[in-house]
Parts: C-alpha cells; structure tokens; sequence
C-alpha cells in the first residue's frame, strides 16, 4: 500500500498550481508506471465489486446523500400537465393528459383554466374564452426549446466549471427566469419566460445522472440514479396537488401562485449544493488530486489507506481515456468507439417517448371518459402520482437484484402487453366495464413504467459514456429525448383528440408499436452493466464486445488496454 503523495510532489506551490489546473487538463501516466499506485488501484476496485448495496449504502451514506440532492433539482421542474384541458368544453387543441408524458413545464394547465383564458384569451362564440392554438402551441413548445438549449451548453460548461458549480449556476438563472413567468402581463412574455426557464432545466437533466453515477460505489450506482426517476414523481406529487388546490380559482391567483411554487426548492438547493463535495472523477481529470481524495473522504471513505486505494482506481480509469484522447469536445462522441456509447445513451433518452412514457400518465383521461367528474379526476391524478412514487422506492430493490438490461428487456415487455390489452379494450364494444378497465390499465402502465423502465433509463445512459465524455453525452442524450419528443406531440394529440383520430385507448396498439422497435434494439444493442467498473466498461466498448456478451465476458483487474 502506497502513501499519499504530499502537496509538494503533487502540485509544487499548491496556490500557484491551483489556477494552472483550473484552465489546462493534467494528465499523468505516474499510475500507470507506478506498481505500487497499481496495486492500490486493484484493490480499490476489487473492493467496490465485494462491496454489497446494503453495505456500501451503511458505509457511504453521504454519497447516497449528495446523489440524491442532485437528483433533487429535477422536482423543481414543474410538471402541471393539461389533463385539466380534457374538463372544459372550450380546450379543443390538445388532448386530456397527453402532455404530462411531454410537457416537463409549468404551462399546459394554464390554458384551460378559466380565468387564465378570461385574461388572455379571445371570445370562443359560445359565451367563453379560448387560448388560439398557436399560443398553446407556443406555451407547450417554449420550455423543452430553452432546456433543448442547455443541455448542450451543460457539457462545455461542467467540463470547465464542475458539476457543483455549474448546478450553482443554473440554480441561480432558475431563481432568475421565474420572475419573468410570474410577473408576465402578456402571452409573449410569459412563453418567453419558460423559454428562459428551460435553459436552466436543461443543466439539471444533463447534470443529475451523471453526477450521481460519479460519487457512489459500483453496488449504488443503479439505485442512486433510479433517484431522478424517483424525483419527477416528486415533483408531480407537488403539481398534482397544487392543481387539485387550484382548479377552482377564478383569478390571475391560480396560475400565478403556482408560478411561485417554483421558488420553493432553488434557494434551499443553492445551500446544499454550495456544501456538496465536487465529483472526484472530475478533480481528477483537472489534475486536483489533493481535492479529489478530500472529497472522496466526504464520500464516506474515511480509513485513509481506503480513500488513497479509491483514489488511485479513479485516477487509473481517468489516465487510461486520458492516452485514448486529449480534451473533451462534441465531436469526440462521434468518434470509434464513443460513437457507439452515444447512440446507445440517445436510444435510451428517446425510447421514454415510445416505450411507455406517453401513455403512462392517461389514467385520468379514461376516467374521465368514464364520466368521472373534474375533482374526482384530480384526486386520481395524485393517487396515480403517489403510486409512481411506491414504484420507483421499489425500482432501488430491482437495479439491486437484476441487470439493467433485463430490466430494460422485461419491462418494456410488459408495458407492450398491457398496451395491447388496452388497444382490445378500446375496441370491443364500449361500456362503463371497458372504460374502467381502460383506467386501470393506465394506472398499470404508469405503475410498471415507473417501477423499470423510467428508473433503469438513467442509469443506463449515466453508466454508458466514458468519464472522460460523461457531461457532453449526457447532455447529446438528453437532446435527443426532445428531438423525438417533438413529432410524437403531434402524433399524440392527433391519436387522443376528439377533433382528430379520436383512437382514445385504441393508441395502445400504436405505442406498443414503437415499443417493440425499442425491444428489439435494446435485445441486439444493449449491453449489460451491473457490477462493471468504468474501466472495464471502457475496455468491453474498445474490444467491440457485442451486446449480449457483456455480462459474459471476463476482464482482468490487471488489462489497462
């Protein structure tokens, strides 16, 4: 076992090297050339795949902690969907609840409030008030357009800054761009404002999983980023309930105080994240290897012979990508191997469009469909909210005890047999029978979504990229998501809508569609992570292992290839 380097053999004058680091990437090959350093990064890393999930969650509680706190800037996301629309006869363009599988902004409910569409709408003919549909559009558009835009300038700017500032930063635009949505006197000003608003957002969803994946041991990673699935749950147990609380409000109130409800989680997150201890995966590849082994101490590595061990694993990992390419950039994702690992974390992003998630929040438009009334309707809305939640706390138990790609496999299997049963459902002879039964059948979808694919999405695609192009591929990922995002709005609102196709639950038949093409992509380009380490993942992608030989495939703790 080596001993920690002092601060003169690491960086010289520690305050004079500091600003060095912070412009110009370090990379040394002292491990690599160091037996003594290797066998400290060998039994690091052999130590993390002995290391149970229950035993690295009691010995790493406050990396669990700082995971989740990150995931936790995805609640701020407002999530208030139209479903709200499908109760008023005069919201005509978009369909009950499609948007709440798109819609990640605080817009789509507002359209149909009745004093919402008093104060900026125009005169429907029938004695009330109609948004046109092209601001519905617009207002529907605007956010997932700015948070397309950060999600590309989240890369460039965590590999500049780190993944604790860059949240900092986002945070405070967040605190920022709400004003504009709250104070907005007019429709352009307020689509202006969630436009703003989703730059920030985009930050977070690039940020969260991938931040997540760096701080905990190899056993947590699936659990700890299955906690951004768990957050959006949150997040729409919050708006669920505001809208339920608000339904009825007849001033500008009802859609001003849930603007405001978005203040609530920045300023409180802004403090824990100044504390959160920076990724040491990125301190390493800066060349701070004195701050790295601080923080990976604050991880809950605290036998200091433990923290130089996992020290040595990380900066190993790092100089091995560092030999296979210089600085970071867009175009590197593009390249050999990474290229692969890219399309592979944008099939994920997108596949939440077709898989499962856009028919996984319609449980309240089939009751309503059944003649439920608008308050019974928003009260199912929260009960399906909190049942997503139960499924993503048991979603932490699944990633323990199966592999990613099984659950992937498995659930998107199950979602397509529900969402046959739905489409025959739809299209026997219709009663109040079938119209329940379609109803729980969307609570089903939403319940077996929540529970596998949702969750094991993000870890799958925080796991893929290569530490080296982690921030970027997470962010190219993400903007994939929106780009598919985008026609399946259209197709959705045509499917559902009473002025369009009018299929109601005769979708499932087009959603299991798509979800087969996601199975089979997955079954023949999907590999299996669980239990690999980011070196042997690098070395499985460089080897041009197929798919379904991951888990079979024996890595030696000793290859540096």
């Amino acid at each position: 076992m080596s001993e920690t380097k002092g601060s003169s053999e690491l960086h010289g004058s520690e305050h004079e090297d500091h600003a060095k680091v912070e412009k110009v990437e370090v990379h040394q090959d002292e491990v690599l050339h160091n037996p003594e350093l290797m066998n400290d990064a060998f039994e690091g890393e052999n130590a993390e795949h002995s290391m149970g999930t229950w035993e690295a969650a009691k010995r790493h509680p406050w990396a669990c902690f700082w995971a989740f706190m990150m995931c936790f800037t995805i609640v701020s996301f407002p999530r208030i969907s139209t479903r709200y629309a499908a109760m008023h006869d005069n919201a005509q363009f978009w369909p009950p609840s499609v948007m709440e599988s798109f819609d990640m902004f605080l817009n789509g409910n507002f359209v149909a409030l009745p004093s919402f569409q008093k104060h900026y709408g125009v005169p429907d003919g029938k004695g009330g008030w109609v948004i046109p549909t092209r601001w519905q559009s617009a207002l529907f558009q605007a956010g997932q357009c700015g948070a397309f835009v950060g999600v590309f300038l989240a890369g460039p700017v965590t590999n500049k800054l780190g993944y604790r500032y860059t949240t900092l930063f986002a945070l405070v635009l967040m605190n920022a761009t709400i004003f504009i949505s709250f104070f907005a006197n007019s429709l352009t000003l307020l689509t202006v404002g969630q436009a703003l608003e989703g730059v920030p957002w985009g930050f977070f969803i690039a940020n969260s999983p991938a931040y997540a994946s760096e701080i905990v041991p190899i056993s947590l990673r699936g659990a700890c980023t299955a906690t951004l699935q768990m957050s959006w749950s949150i997040g729409s147990i919050i708006v669920a309930g505001a809208t339920y609380g608000f339904n009825k409000g007849t001033d500008e109130w009802s859609w001003r105080i849930p603007l405001a409800l978005q203040w609530i989680f920045p300023t409180p997150l802004m403090i824990l994240v100044w504390f959160a201890p920076e990724s040491p995966w990125w301190l390493i590849r800066r060349g701070r290897k004195e701050e790295a082994l601080r923080s990976i101490k604050r991880l809950g590595t605290n036998d200091p012979a433990d923290a130089q061990r996992s020290l040595a694993m990380i900066e190993r990992t790092v100089e091995i990508e560092a030999n296979m390419g210089g600085a970071p950039t867009l175009l590197d994702l593009l390249k050999g191997t990474d290229l692969r690992r890219t399309i592979i974390t944008c099939l994920m992003y997108a596949s939440q469009n077709f898989a499962g998630n856009l028919i996984a929040n319609q449980a309240t438009y089939f009751f309503e469909q059944a003649g439920i009334s608008p308050d019974r309707a928003f009260q199912l809305n929260l009960i399906n909210s909190c049942l997503q939640f139960v499924a993503n706390i048991l979603s932490w138990f699944l990633t323990s005890w199966f592999g990613r790609r099984t659950i992937y496999l498995y659930g998107t299997a199950t979602n397509i047999t529900l969402l046959v049963i739905l489409g025959i459902c739809a299209s026997i002879a219709q009663s109040s029978a079938t119209n329940y039964a379609q109803a729980v059948l969307g609570i089903l979808i939403s319940f077996g979504y929540a529970l596998s694919l949702g969750p094991i999405s993000y870890t799958i695609i925080a796991e893929t990229s290569s530490v080296r192009l982690r921030a970027l591929s997470t962010g190219v990922g993400r903007a994939a998501y929106y780009v598919a995002e985008i026609p399946m709005i259209y197709l959705a609102s045509q499917m559902l809508n009473t002025t369009g196709w009018n299929l109601a639950g005769k979708c499932g038949y087009v959603w299991a569609g798509t979800a087969v093409v996601c199975w089979v992509l997955a079954y023949f380009g999907l590999p299996e992570f669980k239990h690999r380490s980011y070196r042997e993942l690098d070395i499985l992608f460089n080897r041009k292992v197929p798919a379904r030989q991951f888990k079979k495939t024996v890595i030696d703790v000793r290859d540096n290839e």
